[in-house]
């Protein structure tokens, strides 16, 4: 009995000490009509265990139900406002004022997307300079929060040229003046650059050149191998390209955060099943709750942002577009998937973050020691 109880306390103590740094998140969009009202999404993702979300832009019932959550968040500017908070500082001063102020530190901010997917484009001159302006309107006044919540931007792997083998990425020609001076100025705050990564276009795309098992992180044996580094997924040769690239830049202390990444589950014939998005989202959260990270930088997990918590009935484009969810409105699965060991739609624990991580080692620290206390004397 006594060797049960110390199994049993082990086993807690592990559990809850992966939770307590798990690297994986979940997307929630709200581009449908029959969607959950935030305080049930909210709850939601803390019944499942969710201790991340990004959110599209800053809405304030989403804000509002996030309060004292635990959820660390990430939230984005929306692409119709970098122009005017390119402006001037003051635009930056307002937003922050509307959006961050009356929530933090109630809210945990992670990271402010100031856009998504614009570069190349229109508006990707106005990326950086937003960013600046959103930085010092941070680190101003009685926030102080900059060590907290750190600027970035949302780009797609569209920013690289060359991409094949990883280390010969590069951003492109056509990107690279926005790119460059981005990557250094992360570097120079310590921000990560966030990425929407997603195998299942470039397998798509390219079905000739790309397996299918190398998109679905199921190959058995390297099917990449450039200098001296071996590939089994496409996932990390495409993290991996984006680091090549930021190293070619002068950014190489800047990190990747996969801010999307998914697999839709119908739209295009036997390609996107049910069953090909459980099994990409699937082994994609056991490869980053491996910590295995990266060929070109091992060891390190990859925060990855899963796309998406919903179907969304009001997406524009192709059938395909409303199939990426992990739950159906109604809050029912769309296919069963493990999230660190068990179903999301059973999970019952609290969200494990940040800012309640020491807290929460401390008592299950507290709780081993009685448990080793309890066994001793058992024993006795």
């Amino acid at each position: 009995m006594a060797g049960n109880l110390l199994l049993l306390c082990l086993a807690f103590f592990v559990t809850l000490s992966t939770a307590l740094s798990s690297p994986i998140g979940v997307c929630y969009g709200m581009l449908g009509n029959d969607l959950p009202p935030p305080t049930e999404v909210i709850n939601m993702y803390k019944l499942n265990q969710i201790g991340l979300m990004r959110l599209y832009d800053p809405n304030h019932e989403a804000l509002e139900a996030l309060r004292g959550s635990g959820i660390n968040v990430v939230v984005g500017v929306r692409n119709d406002e970098l122009q005017q908070l390119a402006s001037t500082e003051s635009a930056a001063d307002d937003w922050v004022a509307a959006y961050i102020r009356p929530y933090w530190p109630q809210v945990n901010f992670r990271y402010i997307a100031v856009g998504n997917e614009v570069i190349p484009g229109e508006v990707a001159k106005y990326v950086l300079p937003a960013m600046q302006n959103l930085h010092n309107a941070l680190s101003s006044g009685v926030l102080n929060s900059i060590e907290q919540i750190k600027v970035s931007t949302a780009v797609a792997m569209t920013v690289l040229g060359e991409s094949c083998p990883p280390s010969a990425a590069t951003f492109s020609q056509d990107t690279a003046e926005y790119m460059v001076p981005i990557a250094r100025y992360l570097n120079n705050i310590g921000a990560p650059l966030l990425v929407n990564v997603y195998p299942y276009f470039t397998y798509v795309e390219n079905p000739s050149d790309v397996s299918l098992p190398y998109a679905l992180f199921a190959s058995e044996n390297a099917v990449v191998t450039d200098d001296g580094l071996s590939y089994y997924n496409l996932f990390d040769a495409m993290v991996d390209a984006v680091y090549a690239s930021l190293e070619k830049a002068g950014a190489p202390q800047v990190r990747v955060v996969v801010s999307e990444t998914g697999w839709p589950s119908g739209g295009n014939g036997n390609v996107t099943t049910p069953s090909t998005a459980q099994k990409y989202n699937s082994n994609l959260i056991r490869h980053v709750l491996s910590s295995h990270g990266t060929p070109r930088r091992p060891g390190k997990s990859v925060e990855t942002y899963l796309f998406a918590m919903f179907n969304e009935n009001m997406k524009s484009g192709e059938a395909v577009e409303r199939q990426w969810g992990l739950f159906y409105p109604n809050k029912t699965p769309v296919y069963p998937i493990n999230f660190e060991g068990q179903r999301m739609e059973v999970q019952r624990m609290e969200p494990v973050t940040e800012s309640n991580a020491s807290a929460l080692l401390a008592q299950s620290a507290v709780i081993l020691c009685l448990c080793l206390i309890s066994f001793f004397l058992i024993s006795m």
